[in-house]
């Protein structure tokens, strides 16, 4: 087993020692510091080497093992996992995030109902008083449903269909009204010094979903398409609709510099949604 050297933690990061040295690790991992499979250094070895107490490695140990990124062979120590291993989650990275001072969210897709329902156990922990950021900053950007989609559209002749329209907009706002509330209640309760969420909708049709996590975290997916019958507005319809709960999300991680993989994936992405938000949006009437 290889040991990394690495400096002891930033004395003006003010995240807790943990969050520190699993971001750390964290990095190296997935900049492949640490190759899939390799074994990670002992515990002591970490605590020594970030200068920080055994139970503060453990804890950071255990997020990463959380996080999918790596396992633990009970009697052997902690693995990088292959890369034939399911890809990593989106709910422990969010929670990360919100563990940051100041806290950016941008998605990016056909509705917000994924984000609506991982955001809530880290809200519920800024109620708790067991995550304290200093701001919020939520941007949905969805697709425009008042002109004919691409999806959902029938599945006879793939023609437009109103009606669709109008139930994925009510799917849409409803869950960006939800996140909206949720975060910026925050701020009224004094929890935050500052929560915004803004909304705004672009003239095409959402085909994956993109989550950027405070400039630093990236996850990307493809909408699988399915066939399917529901009543909607009072009158049984066939259609071709997309699956958020079946998309695979991949992950994508600044690494330690410009110039790796991760940190120009993150760069690409941040700036796609930034040109986006800045030209073609605009906010529903």
């Amino acid at each position: 087993m290889a040991y990394h050297g690495g400096m002891s933690l930033d004395p003006n990061d003010d995240r807790p020692p943990y969050l520190q040295v699993n971001s750390v690790l964290r990095a190296e991992i997935l900049t492949k510091k640490f190759e899939p499979g390799t074994q990670l250094p002992s515990g002591p070895e970490l605590a020594k080497r970030f200068g920080v107490a055994r139970g503060t490695v453990t804890r950071a140990i255990d997020m990463l093992r959380d996080e999918g990124l790596i396992v633990t062979r009970k009697g052997s120590g902690s693995y990088v996992r292959e890369r034939t291993e399911r890809p990593v989650g989106l709910r422990p990275h969010l929670e990360m995030a919100f563990a940051d001072q100041q806290v950016t969210i941008d998605f990016a897709g056909f509705s917000s109902e994924t984000l609506h329902s991982a955001m809530q156990e880290p809200l519920d922990k800024i109620r708790a008083g067991r995550l304290r950021p200093e701001s919020i900053a939520v941007r949905l950007l969805l697709p425009d449903t008042t002109a004919p989609m691409a999806v959902p559209t029938l599945v006879d002749g793939l023609a437009d269909d109103p009606a669709l329209r109008n139930r994925a907009r009510d799917i849409a706002l409803t869950n960006a009204a939800g996140i909206k509330h949720s975060v910026e209640v925050l701020a009224e309760m004094g929890l935050v010094e500052k929560a915004t969420v803004d909304v705004k909708v672009y003239r095409a049709t959402s085909l994956f979903k993109l989550y950027v996590l405070n400039h630093r975290d990236v996850f990307f997916g493809f909408y699988p398409l399915r066939e399917r019958t529901l009543a909607v507005e009072g009158k049984a319809r066939t259609f071709f609709d997309i699956t958020g709960k079946d998309a695979t999300l991949f992950h994508h991680a600044a690494g330690p510099d410009a110039e790796s993989m991760g940190s120009q994936y993150v760069q690409q992405a941040t700036t796609w949604f930034d040109s986006v938000w800045s030209t073609i949006a605009f906010e529903r009437a």
